[in-house]
C-alpha cells in the first residue's frame, strides 16, 4: 500500500543504475557480461541506456564525472559530500511541490527543482543509504 503525502505523489520510479568510476570496466559488465540492451548518447559518449529493459522506464550506466556535473557543475564529486555507488529517480506528480515537503521535512537538497538541458525537472538529494535520488518530471516517460 502507497501511503500519499500531500504534495508528494510517486508515479513510478523513473530510472535506476550504478553511478560508474571506471566507465569501460562497467561497460564490459553490464553490457558484454550480461548482454544488456545499453547504447550511448552521441553528445555523452560514456552514458550507456536503455529505455527497453523490462521493469524499469529509464536504466542507466551514469559516469560519477556526469553525475557531479548535473549536482554542482563541476566533474569532479566534493570531498565532504558522501560519495552514491548508485542513483534511483522517482516520477512524481508535482516536482516544485514535492520539493517543498522534502524541505520541510528537513532534507538537504543537492538540486533545487532544476530543469535539466535534456528537458526533465529534478530535485536531487543522498538518501540515508548514499543513493542519488531525484525526484523527477521526464516528459518522455509519461
Amino acid at each position: 500500500m502507497v501511503t500519499e503525502i500531500a504534495g508528494l505523489k510517486v508515479l513510478f520510479v523513473a530510472g535506476f543504475g550504478p553511478l560508474v568510476r571506471d566507465p569501460r570496466a562497467s561497460q564490459a559488465f553490464y553490457i558484454e557480461t550480461l548482454g544488456l540492451p545499453l547504447e550511448s548518447r552521441p553528445e555523452d559518449p560514456d552514458y550507456f541506456h536503455s529505455e527497453t529493459l523490462a521493469g524499469v522506464k529509464h536504466f542507466a550506466l551514469w559516469p560519477l564525472a556526469l553525475a557531479a556535473e548535473s549536482c554542482f557543475g563541476t566533474r569532479t564529486w566534493p570531498d565532504g559530500i558522501p560519495t552514491p555507488q548508485a542513483w534511483l529517480e522517482f516520477e512524481v506528480e508535482d516536482v516544485p511541490a514535492a520539493t517543498q515537503v522534502l524541505k520541510a521535512r528537513g532534507y538537504t537538497l543537492l538540486v533545487d527543482c532544476r530543469t535539466e538541458p535534456w528537458g526533465q525537472t529534478v530535485t536531487r538529494m543522498l538518501s540515508a543509504e548514499g543513493l542519488l535520488i531525484g525526484i523527477t518530471f521526464t516528459p518522455w516517460l509519461r
